[in-house]
Parts: C-alpha cells; sequence; structure tokens
C-alpha cells in the first residue's frame, strides 16, 4: 500500500502501476478483511488519471463491497461496467456470481433468483459456481424448495453437484425438518460417488439431534469412532452439548476426557456446554473434576479466573448509574414498532418516489441513444434504486447470533458474558444478569446480537415489555444488526400484549430487510394470531409454511391443536392431531396436556349434542 500511494503521488502516469498488481493488491486486502485499506486504496485509484479497471478489477471490488454489506457500490459499479466504452470491460459470468453472491448473502433471494434468470439470457450460461452460491443462498433463508429445484436444475445440465454443495443441502433440509429427505439425500450422495467429509457427518449428527432422532446420532456417532475417521473436535463438542441438555454430565465429561486423549482441541463452546450443564445440575462442586478431566491448554483455568472475577464484581454494590437510571431506558413502549416500521416504510418510499422520478428520467435520455433492450434490466433497476451509500442490508443478519463467538481471545470477554447471562437468564435471575451486562458494558465490551436477543427475551417472558423495547432501541444505536431470533422476541412480545394485529407489520419489515421465516418465527406467529382468535391467519400461515418447503414440527402441532381446541373447531384440532401422526411426529408432554384439553371439549361437543337431542324428544 505504502509503495502503490508513493507512486500514485508521485504524480507520474507512467510510473502507475499496470491493473494486475493492483488487483493483486485488492485481493490480498479484501482476504486480510482490511476494509479500511482496501477503500483508501480503491479511492486512489479511481482519482488516477492513469489507471483504468479492468473486468477483473471490477469484479474484485463487486465482490468485496457486497460481502461488507455495501450492496449499493456494487451495484453502482456493475452499472458502471455495462456503460463503460472500454473493449476489454464489460460483466462476465464471475460479475453475474459475483453479485448473485452478494445478494444472497444480504438476503435478497427473490432479486439474486431473478438476476439468476436474467444471467441465463445475457449470453452467458449458469456454471458449477452459480448452482453452488444459489443453493447456499436458498438453504440460508429456508427456502428449501427454491434450492431443491435448483439441485435438479443443476444435474439436468451436466453438473455433478460437489461435497459442498450436499452438505448445504443437508444442512438446509435438517434445519427444515425434513429428516427423511436429508437421509435419502445422503444416500443418493454415497451411491453417486460424492465423497463425503467430516461436516458431512457433523451436519447429520446435528440434525438428527435436533429433530428428536437422538439414537440414530448416537449410533452414527459411534460407528465413526470405531471406524477412526469422519470425526474431529467439533462432532464432539456437538456429542457434549447434546448430553450436557440430557443431563448426563459424567458421559459428558468421560467423552471429553476421550476427546482429548485423542488429540482434539476442547474448544470453548465445549467448555460453555459443559459450564451450563453444571450450573443447572448445581453441580458446581465438580470444578476439581473439570480440571482433571480438561488437562491441555489454558481455557479451564482461564474459564474459573474469569468466573472467580465474575462473583467477586457481582457481590460488590450495584451501581445502577449512582442516579437510578434505568439500564435499558424505554423510549415509548413494545408496541409502538408499528409507529417505526411506518415512519421508515414513509420515508423509503418517498425516497423511492423521488429516485423514481429520477431513473424514469435518465431512462428516457438513455433510450434516446441506445434504446431500450437490456440483458440485465432487473440489475439496472436496482443499480437504479440504491445509492452507493445505502448499508439497509446491514440492519438485518442472515446468520443467527451464537453463544459462543469462537474467535479466541478476541470474543473470550463477551463469550463469557453470553454463558453466563444464559445461566442468569434461564433461572430467572433478571436483576443479576443486568447488573453482569452493566458490568462488563462499563468495561468496554461491545454486546453483539446474541447478548441483546437473551436480554429482551427474558424481559418479554417476564411481561416487562418496556424494558424489552429499551434492549431493541440500544441494540440499534450501537448499530448491531437483528436477525431472526431478534424478530421472534418482538412478535412473541406483541402476541403477549394482545397485539397480534401488528405481526403483520413487523413481517413486512422483516422480508423487507431480507429476512426469512425459519420453523421458530412460523410457530411464534401461529402461537401469537391464535391466541388473539385470528384461526383464518393462523391456517394461511400454516399453507405458506409447508409450501415454502418446511416441515412442521411437534411445537407447531401442538399449537394448532391448541389453538383449534380453544377455538371450538373441535374437528380441524382433531385434524391436526391425525396429520401430526401421519408425519411421524413424535408427541411429547405438551401434546398429552394439549390432548387432554381437546378430549375433555370433545366430551363437552358430545354432552351439549346429547342434551339437545333429549330436549327435542321432550
Amino acid at each position: 500500500m505504502a509503495i502503490l500511494f508513493k507512486l500514485l503521488e508521485a504524480g507520474d502516469s507512467t510510473q502507475v502501476p499496470n491493473s494486475i498488481a493492483c488487483n493483486e493488491l485488492l485481493v490480498a486486502l479484501r482476504k486480510s478483511d482490511m476494509r479500511v485499506g482496501f477503500k483508501q486504496v480503491f479511492n486512489k485509484l479511481r482519482e488516477s488519471e492513469g489507471f483504468e479497471m479492468d473486468t477483473w478489477g471490477y469484479n474484485i471490488c463487486i465482490h468485496a463491497f457486497g460481502c461488507w454489506g455495501d450492496l449499493g457500490t456494487s451495484l453502482s459499479l456493475f452499472r458502471e461496467m455495462k456503460d463503460s466504452n472500454l473493449d476489454n470491460v464489460g460483466p462476465d459470468l464471475s460479475t453475474y456470481n459475483s453479485l448473485i453472491h452478494v445478494l444472497c448473502l444480504v438476503g435478497k433471494m427473490n432479486d439474486a433468483l431473478i438476476v439468476w434468470e436474467e444471467l441465463k439470457g445475457s449470453g452467458h450460461e449458469p456454471d458449477a459456481i452459480t448452482y453452488r452460491i444459489l443453493i447456499q443462498g436458498c438453504c440460508r433463508c429456508y427456502r428449501i424448495d427454491d434450492a431443491t429445484k435448483i439441485f435438479s436444475e443443476m444435474q439436468l445440465n451436466g453438473y455433478i453437484p460437489d461435497t459442498i454443495v450436499y452438505n448445504s443441502l443437508l444442512d438446509g433440509l435438517f434445519k427444515a425438518r425434513k429428516v427423511n429427505d436429508g437421509c435419502q439425500l445422503f444416500e443418493k450422495m454415497v451411491q453417486n460417488g460424492v465423497r463425503a467429509s467430516t461436516w458431512t457427518y457433523n451436519i447429520l449428527i446435528d440434525g438428527l439431534f435436533r429433530n428428536g432422532r437422538a439414537e440414530a446420532a448416537y449410533t452414527l456417532f459411534c460407528d465413526l469412532k470405531k471406524k477412526g475417521q469422519f470425526v474431529d473436535g467439533v462432532t464432539y463438542s456437538i456429542v457434549v452439548l447434546q448430553l450436557c441438555k440430557e443431563g448426563l454430565l459424567e458421559e459428558a465429561l468421560g467423552l471429553v476426557e476421550e476427546m482429548e486423549r485423542r488429540g482434539f482441541t476442547v474448544d470453548l463452546v465445549t467448555i460453555s456446554s459443559l459450564v451450563i450443564g453444571l450450573y443447572k445440575e448445581g453441580r458446581w462442586d465438580w470444578t476439581d473434576k473439570l480440571m482433571k478431566h480438561i488437562r491441555d491448554g489454558n481455557l479451564v483455568p482461564s474459564v474459573l479466573k474469569w468466573k472467580v472475577d465474575m462473583e467477586a464484581s457481582l457481590k460488590n454494590p450495584q451501581r445502577n448509574r449512582k442516579d437510578y437510571t434505568p439500564l435499558f431506558p424505554s423510549k415509548g413502549d413494545l408496541s409502538e414498532i408499528v409507529s417505526l416500521i411506518k415512519s421508515a416504510e414513509s420515508t423509503m418510499d418517498a425516497d423511492l418516489d423521488s429516485e423514481a422520478a429520477r431513473v424514469k428520467e435518465d431512462d428516457k435520455n438513455l433510450s434516446t441513444d441506445t434504446g431500450q433492450w437490456s440483458s440485465s434490466p432487473h440489475m439496472d433497476q436496482l443499480a437504479n434504486q440504491l445509492k452507493s451509500t445505502d448499508h439497509s442490508s446491514q440492519l438485518f443478519s442472515l446468520s443467527r447470533g451464537q453463544r459462543v463467538q469462537a474467535k479466541g481471545e478476541n470474543t473470550f470477554d463477551i463469550d463469557m458474558v453470553n454463558t453466563f447471562l444464559s445461566l442468569f437468564l434461564a433461572k430467572g435471575k433478571l436483576s443479576i444478569a443486568c447488573k453482569l451486562f452493566e458490568i462488563f458494558s462499563d468495561l468496554g465490551e461491545n454486546p453483539v446480537s446474541y447478548t441483546y436477543n437473551s436480554m429482551m427475551s427474558s424481559f418479554v417472558k417476564k411481561g416487562y415489555f418496556n424494558e424489552a423495547w429499551g434492549v431493541l432501541n440500544e441494540m440499534g444505536e450501537r448499530v448491531c444488526p437483528t436477525d431472526i431470533a431478534t424478530y421472534n422476541v418482538i412478535i412473541q412480545g406483541l402476541g403477549k400484549m394482545g397485539r397480534a394485529d401488528l405481526a403483520s407489520s413487523v413481517l413486512d419489515k422483516l422480508i423487507e430487510q431480507g429476512g426469512y421465516l425459519d420453523v421458530v418465527m412460523y410457530n411464534t406467529l401461529i402461537n401469537a394470531l391464535g391466541k388473539a382468535s385470528r384461526i383464518d391467519e393462523v391456517n394461511k400461515l400454516f399453507e405458506q409454511m409447508k409450501s415454502s418447503g418446511i416441515n412442521p414440527d411437534v411445537v407447531t402441532f401442538n399449537t394448532l391443536i391448541e389453538v383449534h381446541s380453544k377455538a371450538g373447531r373441535l374437528k380441524d384440532a382433531y385434524k391436526f392431531l391425525k396429520m401430526m401422526l401421519d408425519a411421524g411426529c413424535t408427541p411429547n408432554h405438551v401434546t398429552d396436556t394439549t390432548l387432554d384439553f381437546l378430549g375433555k371439549e370433545i366430551e363437552k361437543m358430545r354432552y351439549q349434542k346429547a342434551s339437545m337431542v333429549r330436549n327435542k324428544d321432550d
């Protein structure tokens, strides 16, 4: 960078490095995630009269800015490429792949699929990379049916899906509760001779656990261990987490010891699962056992020292900002989210109206010179609508917040804060959790989306809606992206407040920001609408859930049976019970309670009918 800047400052156009050298520097800066440096080089090169960017350079910049959330700059560079009069500059297949990748990253899957169709008519043909990008994007956004269709088209066009494509689709199927489809895809993968990786088996084991097939997951794990292959530290961590959830702490500790014997690193994710398991079972006296079982490195001593320091800090008098100001001052009420959405929408509509008028005028002027035909009309429209300073795509994160960021020393403190917040909040100790949050915020630790979502969720469960709204406000002020879990909490809060009428507005905002609906979101919405007696909307939502390629789980069916029973629609409730059993969905203890209520309602109706018949006879 220093050499390049000196050459550019010299002002001699003959000394400016060629595009190949500059492109190499831009690639290196992008791979190192040096955003400030990348933008400095980009701006300096653009200002230099002796430098002309080629197609490769444009593609590098489109990809980089898109990955960093600046969709507007990526699209403006695409438009610039199209308008360029240089012979060696113009959109190619890599350009379209980069733009589709960027649109998938920010959750604009509808736009990505339209651009994919445009690509086919632009003189280029999708390649294996295009199909891989689209399948990964659809699976991340829970558009499983779209992902399956693209997968089939990929094979029809002669491209053989690789391990990464199969892994993406497997992960999507298990997350969408399509366990049988996932298992069949894995069998097809093996039959087609595609080599399964360790990550493939990790997806299978984790997917089986998450879908109530723990016995199958354990069996697969044990078989892989016997063979001595396709098992790594992540595999052990997945099983340890499951054992801790089931309260089998002795077995979990034994597995961790075996993990160390095999040479796998015991990471903070595994330690965090054990700490939570020990606390829930009230076994802090097992600290010595933890030290005995996990001897490698200094991670466990660091965790235990952190715990001691944290407990000492919590024993100090609570400062509470010394003036009794609430930790999360509520600016309004959670129900005001609709006004927030409407104001944002009205501003956006006004901007788009003025922008549309300008675009219309630009198109009119352009048509007199080049004609109205374009190989990428939708891309042109997106490029005209979005400004280079538009960072709206960063308001929503497709990646759901994780308790442990797993980035070593850089995130150790916030990882531990999240772990102990989980413990205190699970026990309902809100005041201690708030004090912990305050202590580490004052020390300069930046909370992440998982931190805020945990606090919000607990406030909503306890009925502290104003405080929850305060958390959401602070999240926005800290420019911390919301994720699907944030919206789940908002919908849950609105449902508890009896404001299910606002749910559709929140949903529109979620989709507008590039969001999606996962199984939990559908269940949350069905519950909120059902309790508000909006049964027709519940049924429409259920049909939408199935049509999007997501299989209902036991929570979905329990909720549907309950809301229809309470609404007096006993035939529909029984229909969902039959549907649940036909789908092979294993009932749980909540199902038993729900069915007891349904049975009583059916008996009550039979009694009423019998009474009516007797009265008629009399």
